[in-house]
C-alpha cells in the first residue's frame, strides 16, 4: 500500500463494523459484485513487481504501451522497474517520499499526491499525464495505490484519459464500508466509470485487513483489481482460478482467498 503513511487499518475496520448511515441494500451489493466478476481472456496473466505487497498481476499485453503512471510510491518501486525494463516510461508521484525506491533511466518522479484538484501538494491525473507526455493517443498503463483516494481520482479523471489506459491496476480500500449507503453510491459511480470501457480480469484480496460479512455477502476490506480495456479482450470465459497460481500473500499473514460470490453464483 502506497502514497500515504500506513495506519493500523485492521483495527480501525474492526471498530467501524456498525454504520451510522443508511445501509446498502444487499441486492444492490450483489449487482455491484456481479459487474466486477473477473473474466478469463486470451491474454495470460503475468506478475510485475515483487511477490509481496507492491506486486500485481496484469495481462501479458504490454507491447505498445508508451508509459506507466503510478501514483503512490512509499518504499516499493519494483512494479514500475519491471515496466521500465520492458521499455515503458514510468511516471511516479508521491508527496510523502523524496523519490522512488528503485532507480531507472526511464523513471520520472513528481513529489506530489494525485487527487481531485491541482495545487501545491496535489495534481489531477489529467494534469499529470498532459504535463508528462506530448502524445495524446498512445496507450498507457495505470497502477494506483493511494490509500482510499482512488475513488476521487477515478471520479475526477476525464473519460478520454481513462480510455487511454489499456491496463488499470487499482488497489481499492475500505471496501467493507460499501455497506454504508453514501460510500456505496460514491464507489459504485467510480467502478461504473472504469467498467464503461474496461473489464475486470483479476482480483486479489489484500490480507492486511480481513473481511466483513453481512447478509451472507463477504467483502474483503482491501482488494487489488486488474482491468483490461474491452478492445483488447478476446475469448471471454468465467475466471475461477482463485487464488491464481501467481498470487502471493503479503507480509501480514496467510493468503486471503477471494470469496466465491465474487466470481461465481
Amino acid at each position: 500500500m502506497k502514497q500515504l503513511l500506513k495506519a493500523p487499518i485492521k483495527k480501525a475496520l474492526e471498530a467501524v463494523n456498525v454504520f451510522p448511515t443508511a445501509a446498502t441494500d444487499p441486492d444492490e451489493m450483489r449487482s455491484l459484485i456481479r459487474s466486477l466478476r473477473p473474466v478469463a481472456t486470451d491474454r495470460e496473466l503475468i506478475r510485475l513487481g515483487p511477490n509481496t505487497d507492491g506486486g500485481y498481476l496484469v495481462p501479458d499485453d504490454l507491447e505498445g504501451i508508451e508509459a506507466c503512471f503510478s501514483p503512490g510510491v512509499n518504499t516499493e518501486s519494483r512494479f514500475e522497474k519491471d515496466c521500465a525494463d520492458r521499455g515503458i516510461k514510468a511516471f511516479l508521484a508521491d508527496k510523502s517520499v523524496d523519490g522512488p525506491a528503485e532507480s531507472h533511466e526511464l523513471f520520472h518522479f513528481t513529489k506530489k499526491f494525485v487527487g481531485a484538484v491541482s495545487d501545491k501538494d496535489f495534481m489531477t491525473l489529467d494534469r499529470w499525464v498532459s504535463d508528462s507526455l506530448s502524445t495524446t493517443d498512445t496507450d498507457l498503463l495505470l497502477q494506483i495505490d493511494i490509500e482510499g483516494a482512488e475513488f476521487e481520482v477515478f471520479l475526477s479523471t476525464s473519460e478520454e484519459l481513462i480510455q487511454r489506459f489499456r491496463i488499470i491496476v487499482a488497489e481499492f480500500h475500505w471496501l467493507s464500508q460499501l455497506w454504508s449507503r453514501p460510500y456505496f453510491d460514491l464507489a459504485r459511480r467510480a467502478f461504473d466509470k472504469v467498467l464503461k470501457n474496461h473489464t475486470c480480469v483479476h482480483i486479489r484480496p489484500n490480507n492486511c485487513c480481513g473481511s466483513v460479512t453481512r447478509s451472507g455477502i463477504e467483502i474483503p476490506s482491501v482488494m487489488e483489481f486488474t482491468f483490461l480495456r474491452n478492445d483488447r479482450i478476446g475469448r471471454i470465459a468465467d475466471r475461477t482460478d482463485f487464488p491464481h497460481r501467481l498470487d502471493h500473500p503479503d507480509e501480514y499473514g496467510p493468503l486471503l482467498v477471494l470469496p466465491h460470490s465474487w466470481y461465481s453464483d
